[in-house]
């Protein structure tokens, strides 16, 4: 009897192998799924999996996608850190804290929010010929940890942020309708990443519940393909493949395996030779080979330029069995020589920008070719070639549509682990980490844009042990791309043992002086002997634009911009919204230009990743981009413009200031950023300068020259003497690679050189004395330079950078302006050539002048410069206005302009400018003001006061946060 058991046992598993030919089959599971919240954790021990769930929902989605969950109240227990508490509290925003008006100002607001259990329950209907094959549950991109049940048999549990959630459910299912229940718990629990980590943060993505990508059933052979993963070989025209084959069934396996490669998105084609060898696996056991598969002379390689790409075709075939797998990949070698990256031997310079999971239609990652194409071409359309994914790892659909695109890609372990969370202390994160990168490794290290891997972002804890072990790790165990240990900023402690350095510290801009463009980062970059590139670099905030608000017809509403958008109502200024827009966003570019030039200068230098080219919409509103979170532009910049000192070919011009007088010489040396396929052969430099009319003043070209892939390489000098200049002018220098679209420009300022000198006509004067008041009273003329006499506005300070990331975030720290909004059709202007918005001839007249808050003047009254003040606080700000006072005139200044100032040839020349003006018939300001209210500029402080209620703070002001002292 045993004998014939066996016998008939032999005969099924024959039987069954012989239908384990072709394509695995799949049942999409997308569609209607029974739903139910388990608010009390109560659906284990009460065996929901046992019976119908009450609610429906649809998938791929998440709840508050399909308005399950909580309505916004002041309680909801949010995931991410809130360090300005301000707004529990302020008088002013009492109204935004009533039910039913709820704006939230630290990120955006979901339709719903839940954190916690949740289930969802479908019947599949298994058919007969699935017997005896392997059936598994496919979920791509869950949140946060899954529990799976089949009828009533729990499979298992898995947590996983990076991959799929993949159950092996073969010995669970049977032939007919069956029962799937999912419980999904997006709770931190005692695996805590951090909760401000962009894999689960409020502050970003939301902490959803729910699987936003691929569910599905699939059978397949029992033995089958469980991974491949490809070793490309490129300058020895070879990619070495590494095969695993898993064998369930109780018998021997003997077959073949069969590869091969095609190219299938590039103008030239090519295919390789199919290689074959035989493997054998041992019942229920796995085995893994490796084969070498050669390349012909047409070889393609894939690199930014020219991103070809292969399919690798895997199939194995045996007796009754036939599986096979198609796997993307691409020949190159990301590599480190000294402190600069290669890619094919070429050397290669990052110009990137993070991605942190800004997705405010769904409130969730992409998970479509099409969308992350859509979001990378946006991205190198303005230059750039390399993407930093803080603290997350995208969905496997975005390093597809990298490698299509052609981008250099850092994804990151899911982890800020900070606030909260520290790595090296034996908590449960440490060996998440690895097995989460491991996770990565295997699902998506075939991609050719999988150049990076950092561990995750700005660390606490016994770092620098924990992560050199790290990196030392994954560069024994994959070389196919580099490691660092986290992305950190300027405090952290250096990982000695990281291949490149992902660190800030040697980033930013120096205007604390004057502007120029000579300096570059060659002594900040001197102690590390591998590639820096920079952390975060930018951040410079641009004011809100509310018509992005009518863009929010998903999941989330931008509360935070309606309650922003009010608030300046209530502070008088709604209809100067668009001009705070355009004129903070030219000075952001300003920045942004005036930052990565300096590292375009700087030889050795090997790149840098902004924050962000895009605006971040949490951790109290960050509007750092000129792309807003929906990758849209914002009027101000276009690709084009931006392009041309991002590029990888960039012209630029070392210049010692911005602002001359007639009696001096410009002088520019010209060097040139390239960093190209080649080297750019006999390539000829020109340039022009031109004033404002477009006229050409002075041009000229220098040598042919054959430039290598370098930062900063020698072009040529520029003498201009500027004696013929005998007007104020702006005029602008543009230098061009001849022949290419290649060129970037920069304007400078000339001043005829005179003292400032007072109108006998106007009374000047630092204070507003009994002689001041006697003019007025009499219908005379004052120019009052106020500078450092302003109480009313005294706790307002303003540089010429703009604000830093936030204002909420960092707790009101300064700079609190985001730049000036110029009256620049006045005649006031008229012997100063500006434009609406602070530039560089502003430098020194603006850098640390006092600002006036006009919060009593009259509700239309605009002054002639207007500091825009931080949008959390939205006060009328001014720098020089103008106003009638009684039967006279008026105008006041803080900034120090009159006749003792030296060495500032701006200031000297916007005196010059407003003394013309108050002389002519055109002097006739709109608004009538009382003495008394422009007295109390210089007696009252400010009614509004920001107080700061939260104590804690983040880690970039805490002392001594580099320490992270291990407790």
């Amino acid at each position: 009897m045993k004998k014939l058991n066996y016998v008939c046992f032999f005969l099924a598993i024959l039987f069954s192998l012989s239908s384990f030919k072709g394509k695995d089959e799949v049942i999409n599971l997308d569609g209607n799924w029974h739903f139910e919240i388990d608010r009390n954790d109560e659906g284990i021990t009460g065996k929901w999996y046992n019976r119908n769930l009450s609610d429906n929902i649809k998938l791929p989605g998440s709840m508050a996608e399909f308005l399950k969950g909580d309505e916004i109240t002041l309680k909801t227990k949010w995931t991410g850190s809130i360090y300005d508490s301000s707004f529990y509290f302020r008088p002013s925003l009492k109204k935004y804290r009533q039910p039913g008006n709820i704006h939230i100002p630290f990120w955006l607001t979901p339709a719903k929010h839940y954190v916690g259990a949740a289930w969802y329950q479908k019947e599949v209907n298994i058919p007969a010929k699935w017997k005896g094959k392997r059936i598994i549950l496919h979920l791509e991109r869950t949140h946060i940890e899954t529990r799976v049940w089949v009828n009533d048999k729990e499979v298992g549990l898995q947590n996983s942020l990076v991959a799929p959630h993949v159950y092996d459910l073969t010995s669970y299912l049977t032939e007919g309708k069956q029962r799937i229940s999912i419980r999904i718990d997006n709770s931190i629990k005692e695996l805590n990443v951090g909760p401000d980590s962009h894999s689960i943060t409020d502050h970003t993505q939301g902490n959803w519940n729910g699987i936003i990508g691929k569910i599905a059933l699939e059978a397949i052979a029992p033995v089958y393909i469980d991974d491949v993963q490809i070793y490309p070989d490129v300058k020895n025209r070879k990619a070495r493949v590494k095969i695993t084959i898993n064998n369930s069934t109780p018998t021997i396996f003997s077959g073949k395996i069969a590869i091969s490669a095609k190219s299938f998105n590039s103008s030239k084609s090519d295919k390789t030779k199919e290689i074959e060898s035989k493997i054998v696996v041992a019942q229920s056991d796995s085995k893994t080979i490796e084969l070498d598969l050669p390349f012909g002379k047409g070889m393609l390689s894939w690199d930014e330029f020219d991103p070809a790409l292969y399919h690798l075709d895997v199939s194995l075939v045996g007796k009754g069995i036939e599986n096979n797998k198609e796997v993307q990949f691409g020949m190159r070698e990301f590599k480190i020589e000294g402190n600069r990256f290669l890619i094919n031997g070429n050397p290669v310079f990052l110009r990137g920008t993070l991605h942190n999971c800004e997705f405010p239609l769904t409130g969730y990652p992409a998970t479509t070719v099409d969308a992350w194409e859509k979001i990378f071409r946006k991205i190198k359309s303005y230059g750039l070639n390399h993407v930093r994914f803080h603290s997350w790892c995208p969905p496997e659909a975005a390093f597809i549509a990298a490698d299509i695109v052609g981008f250099y890609l850092q994804p990151e372990g899911p982890s800020w682990p900070n606030h909260g969370p520290k790595i090296g202390l034996g908590q449960p994160i440490d060996q998440f980490l690895y097995d989460e990168t491991t996770r990565m490794a295997k699902e998506y290290g075939n991609y050719a844009s999988f150049t990076m891997l950092s561990a995750g972002n700005e660390p606490a804890g016994n770092q620098v042990k924990y992560l050199n072990a790290f990196v030392d790790f994954w560069k024994a165990k994959d070389s196919r791309r580099v490691y660092t240990g986290m992305s950190v900023g300027g405090s952290w402690p250096v990982v000695p043992n990281a291949e490149y350095q992902s660190r800030g510290g040697v980033r930013g801009l120096e205007w604390k002086k004057m502007p120029e463009t000579e300096s570059d980062f060659s002594a900040g970059i001197a102690p590390f002997k591998v590639p820096f590139v920079a952390h975060e670099i930018g951040q410079y905030c641009v004011f809100p634009n509310f018509e992005e608000i009518q863009k929010y017809t998903g999941v989330y509403r931008a509360k935070n911009f309606e309650m922003f958008r009010q608030d300046l109502a209530d502070h008088n200024m709604a209809d100067q919204s668009q001009d705070f827009l355009n004129a903070s966003g030219k000075l952001q570019v300003l920045c942004y230009k005036g930052e990565i030039e300096k590292m375009l200068r700087t030889p050795g230098y090997a790149g840098f990743q902004a924050l962000g080219l895009q605006d971040f919409p949490g951790q109290g509103t960050a509007l750092v981009g000129v792309l807003d979170a929906f990758f849209q532009e914002k009027g101000y910049v276009t690709a084009k413009e931006y392009s041309r000192f991002t590029n990888s070919t960039v012209p630029l011009a070392k210049i010692p200031k911005f602002v001359y007088t007639n009696d001096e010489t410009f002088k520019a040396e010209i060097v040139l950023f390239h960093s190209g396929k080649t080297p750019l052969q006999n390539a000829v430099m020109s340039w022009t300068i031109k004033n404002e009319k477009g006229a050409t003043v002075s041009s000229g070209k220098f040598d042919p020259k054959t430039f290598e892939n370098e930062n900063g390489i020698f072009a040529g000098n520029i003498d201009f003497a500027l004696s013929e200049i005998t007007a104020a002018s702006q005029l602008k220098l543009e230098v061009k690679v001849d022949g290419t679209d290649f060129a970037n420009d920069w304007d400078f300022w000339v001043y005829p050189n005179r003292k400032p000198e007072i109108s006998s006509s106007v009374y000047y004067t630092n204070v507003l004395d009994a002689k001041a008041k006697e003019v007025l009273n009499n219908g005379g003329k004052v120019f009052l330079n106020a500078s450092g006499k302003v109480v009313k506005g005294k706790e307002v300070e303003m540089h010429f950078l703009p604000v830093f990331w936030n204002t909420s975030w960092f707790k009101m720290r300064p700079p609190h302006v985001t730049g000036m909004l110029i009256q620049d059709k006045s005649p006031a202007f008229a012997d100063f050539p500006t434009s609406f918005h602070s530039d560089l001839q502003w430098w020194d007249i603006q850098n640390r002048a006092q600002v006036m808050n006009l919060e009593d003047f009259p509700a239309d009254f605009r002054p002639l410069i207007q500091p825009i003040d931080t949008w959390f606080m939205n006060r009328r700000l001014a720098l020089v206005f103008e106003a009638q006072v009684g039967k006279g005139k008026i105008i006041v200044s803080s900034a120090d302009l009159g006749p003792e100032v030296q060495d500032k040839p701006a200031s000297r020349e916007l005196f010059f400018s407003l003394q013309n003006y108050m002389n002519s018939d055109q002097f006739n300001p709109k608004n009538q003001l009382t003495l008394d209210l422009i007295q109390d500029i210089f007696v009252s402080s400010s009614k509004e006061q920001f107080q700061n209620y939260t104590k804690d703070s983040p880690d970039e002001l805490k002392p001594n946060s580099n320490q992270n002292k291990v407790k």
